[in-house]
């Protein structure tokens, strides 16, 4: 298992859009993906359990990566939360 944690940089968080983007990036990968946010873990590759987790611009989020393709996983997620997940 691979794991690091990334500030989320969207002034509105990840609502819909980002959340989709987010989640169309892992499921490219066989890995399971999850990341945790206070005390609660979601499935990286559910939009719903990424909303249902109503993350908010600053937040600490910490990924984690746990397979055959774990390094690649984690560094796609990673990358695309720093980019801004398309905003």
């Amino acid at each position: 298992m691979v794991s690091q944690t990334v500030v989320i940089k969207n002034p509105t968080g990840l609502h819909l859009r980002p959340a989709g983007i987010l989640c169309n990036e892992a499921v490219k990968y066989k890995s399971k993906i999850s990341f945790r946010y206070g005390d609660n873990e979601a499935n990286a590759k559910s939009v719903l359990s990424v909303l249902g987790a109503c993350i908010k611009y600053g937040a600490e989020l910490e990924f984690r990566c746990e397979g055959e393709d774990e390094e690649e996983a984690l560094k796609a997620v990673v990358e695309a939360v720093e980019s801004g997940l398309g905003e």
